[in-house]
């Protein structure tokens, strides 16, 4: 299984801009552009609650588990990317 960030739609539904919801919870652009592209390794809990604040829903409205097989990442990748 993996783990489909959809913050576009989310994005789209609330007809906001990446631009202005950055500026909202307080990461730059260029983290949120990770996020919403999926090259994330994670996220924090209190990264996810400002993004649902924001943006009016719940953790669930924002990622999605999909079927198939998971990636498999080496020991050096274990915190990077974290948003």
């Amino acid at each position: 299984m993996r783990i489909v960030v959809t913050l576009d739609v989310m994005l789209a539904r609330r007809k906001m801009r990446a631009k202005d919801l950055a500026e909202r919870i307080g990461i730059t652009e260029a983290n949120l552009s990770l996020l919403r592209t999926g090259k994330v390794k994670g996220v924090r809990f209190e990264t996810l609650a400002k993004l649902c604040a924001a943006l009016d829903c719940k953790p669930g409205d924002l990622l999605e588990v999909e079927a198939g097989e998971e990636p498999v990442a080496s020991s050096d990748d274990a915190d990077a990317g974290e948003t």
